[in-house]
């Protein structure tokens, strides 16, 4: 018979065993969520899908370059990229949103110059301005082209003049919203020219065009890439590009320095950016990724069709570029009071 004391004394020994044992099992399995952690933050960027944030509606330009982009980053990124529209307020709305995403690498903004330097200018609530963005690199540029109806009474900018002063306030134009570059040009137009045109907003360029091809609207300024086939179709007519030289794509159409506004001679250009604080690792990644699917026949080659030029880059270009275009409309629209609540 073993004694009471040995007993309890070999039972304490086996217990002491079972909780040391126990709380081994209980520190490994609170250490697996931080090695788990760990081992996603180690593995290579982009690990998981990317998200592009387009703040026009689809079928416009910027919508249009975005998911050229989006087709061909995944070569190069070795992950999907989706594309998301969050249109409205000028293209405040989902410029806002990419600011406030986290900097992570997996929340884009893919934006033309409107969205990302005029509408913060314009709209006191926008919430954003450029400073909140980590440029990434400039995607394309592409002029822009003010067209008209086929049916409306006039088939030069001359003539558009002469109408709108005999005419005055019956000429609608549209923009994808107050703040945009059409906008913008429009009224700079308007100013220099002396014609009284009323602005129609839209929630973007899509939306307004597609109302001047249909007759509800007499004129826009929109980019070459999506009214070029309508104006090789006939259904809208070309007056004027915003360029310094004529345009290959449509050489018997005048520019507007040379028709005596030399001051309208701007392209609208589309820049990808991540929020600000996104890590420099993440951002050359993007940028190098970026600059390769630019370079891609996939991407090039319907760009050039679109009559987009394809640009690239550094990060530090796209900022330089920015600053630019800040300095040069912050004036205009200063000087054409323009401002939206």
């Amino acid at each position: 018979m073993v004694p009471a004391l040995a007993r309890n004394t070999g039972e304490g020994t086996m217990l002491r065993k079972f909780f040391l044992a126990a709380a081994a099992v209980m520190a490994a399995l609170a250490v697996l969520p931080i090695l788990a952690a760990a081992a996603a933050v180690a593995q290579p960027y982009p690990n998981r899908p990317v998200k592009i944030i387009v703040p026009t509606p689809a079928g416009g330009p910027v919508d249009v370059m975005a998911r050229l982009l989006a087709n061909a980053l995944p070569a190069f990124l070795g992950q999907n990229v989706i594309v998301e529209n969050r249109a409205g307020a000028g293209n405040t709305l989902g410029s806002k949103v990419a600011a406030a995403a986290d900097p992570d690498g997996y929340t884009l903004l893919v934006s033309a110059a409107s969205g990302l330097i005029m509408s913060p200018m314009v709209y006191k609530s926008a919430g954003y301005d450029e400073n909140s963005f980590a440029p990434i690199a400039l995607v394309a540029e592409t002029p822009q082209v003010l067209v008209a109806h086929p049916s409306a009474p006039f088939g030069s900018v001359a003539e558009l003049v002469a109408y709108a002063k005999a005419n005055p306030g019956k000429l609608n134009y549209s923009t994808g919203g107050a703040g945009t570059l059409p906008h913008l040009t429009a009224e700079l137009f308007k100013q220099l020219s002396g014609a009284n045109i009323v602005h129609v907003p839209y929630k973007g360029g899509g939306p307004a065009l597609t109302d001047v091809v249909a007759g509800q609207i007499q004129l826009t300024f929109d980019t070459v890439g999506t009214s070029l086939q309508f104006i090789r179709d006939g259904r809208l007519k070309a007056l004027a590009v915003s360029n310094p030289a004529r345009l290959p794509e449509l050489p018997d159409v005048p520019t507007m320095p040379e028709l005596g506004y030399p001051a309208i001679n701007t392209g609208a250009w589309v820049a990808i950016l991540a929020p600000l604080g996104t890590p420099r690792p993440i951002i050359e990644r993007l940028n190098q990724a970026t600059n390769d699917a630019l370079n891609s026949p996939a991407m090039r080659d319907p760009l050039m069709r679109l009559g987009a030029q394809p640009r690239g880059g550094a990060p530090e270009d796209l900022a330089r570029h920015m600053k630019a275009e800040h300095d040069k409309w912050g004036p205009i629209v200063a000087r054409l009071g323009l401002r939206e609540e």
